[in-house]
């Protein structure tokens, strides 16, 4: 009986090499596809795509596998960077990761690895799925703290056809002392974070080249101006670094972000006093639910609206493509762009983009 072919994403970091030498110990024939998502000329090219591609041929010559490399730089481009930019200029913080998975590594690549024969589509993310019944799962990983479905949640349950997440009873720790003990060149290396396309740059150095700055003031919910903002994209809401408004009221309390006016370009701060930030319930739509159909009428879970966050209890109704969630308990900058991502005690529901927020 021949093989089964596993066409592996590898990033050039340590938990997608992991993902390939733990499909290849368990029999696969594993073929590594490397993507190439941003493109930019000049010397501040921000993703580290030659270093990354150059750990990952590292990688591959360890486990005795073959690897290619692809360019999805137009697609990223069109289907995720365009939205980026469109949501930044309506004053919405966007998370592009997320659609990067849906309108990418779920989409072209997926189509593209299975042009190469794969069997099975695998990725280094944290988090699990069942395939049963004809239905596809998406499942939470055992390692809670790195679990990834929130990035998931706009991915179609069609899209996880034939994927497997090899990492989903791993956690971090184990996956590095794998790769130490395996003698992956990338074992230590870091992780990354933030936005490929923005790397270690000065974030509004970037936004800057492609959305013309527009300063304006910032003032307090009662009208006075406390200093002038460079401009509402760069800021979000509960932010408090970068406002260049310290020192005044005395040391007590932070200035925060707690709301914007797009239309007279006014930047709202509060001094000490969080309660403007804490909200009550919030509207989500571009919906999508995974091997989940929701009830009529209302029903009780929990939810996540950072990624970094722990799950909250909710309840929510879903009527006319739209989602309301009443909040068990209130939240904290709670964010319009940003995703609402529904569980249940195993499984990643699905989500929204959250469009308003309700205090």
């Amino acid at each position: 009986m021949s093989k089964k072919t596993a066409v592996v994403g590898l990033s050039g970091g340590v938990d997608s090499s992991v993902a390939a030498l733990l499909l290849k110990e368990q029999g696969y024939n594993v073929i590594g596809l490397f993507m190439l998502n941003w493109e930019e000329d000049g010397e501040n090219g921000a993703c580290t795509a030659e270093e990354d591609y150059a750990d990952v041929q590292r990688v591959c010559a360890t486990l005795d596998i073959p690897y290619y490399s692809v360019n999805f730089a137009k697609q990223y481009y069109d289907r995720v960077f365009d939205y980026f930019l469109r949501e930044y200029k309506a004053g919405r913080t966007p998370n592009p990761d997320v659609l990067c998975n849906r309108e990418i590594k779920f989409g072209p690549f997926r189509e593209y690895a299975e042009g190469m024969g794969a069997d099975v589509i695998a990725t280094g993310h944290y988090c699990g799925i069942s395939h049963e019944g004809g239905r596809h799962r998406l499942l939470k990983a055992k390692d809670g703290g790195k679990d990834q479905t929130y990035f998931l949640n706009q991915v179609r349950e069609s899209q996880l056809e034939k994927v497997i997440f090899p990492l989903a009873d791993i956690t971090k720790p184990e996956v590095r002392a794998i790769a130490e003990k395996n003698g992956l060149a990338v074992a230590k290396k870091k992780d990354s974070t933030g936005i490929c396309f923005i790397g270690e740059r000065n974030f509004r150095n970037f936004l800057k080249t492609y959305l013309p700055a527009q300063p304006g003031e910032i003032r307090t919910r009662d009208g006075q101006k406390v200093g002038m903002h460079e401009g509402l994209m760069y800021y979000t809401l509960g932010q408090r670094k970068g406002l260049g408004i310290g020192g005044m009221h005395g040391e007590e309390g932070r200035w925060f972000v707690v709301s914007k006016d797009l239309e007279n370009n006014i930047l709202y701060v509060s001094h000490g006093d969080e309660s403007p930030l804490y909200s009550s319930s919030c509207t989500a739509e571009e919906l999508n639910f995974i091997a989940f159909e929701p009830p009529a009428g209302q029903f009780e879970c929990t939810a996540k609206f950072r990624y970094r966050q722990p799950e909250q209890k909710v309840f929510v109704t879903v009527k006319d493509g739209k989602m309301n969630i009443e909040f068990a308990e209130k939240q904290r900058a709670v964010t319009e762009g940003q995703y609402a991502v529904l569980y249940d005690e195993t499984s990643c529901l699905g989500g929204g983009v959250i469009t308003s927020v309700k205090y």
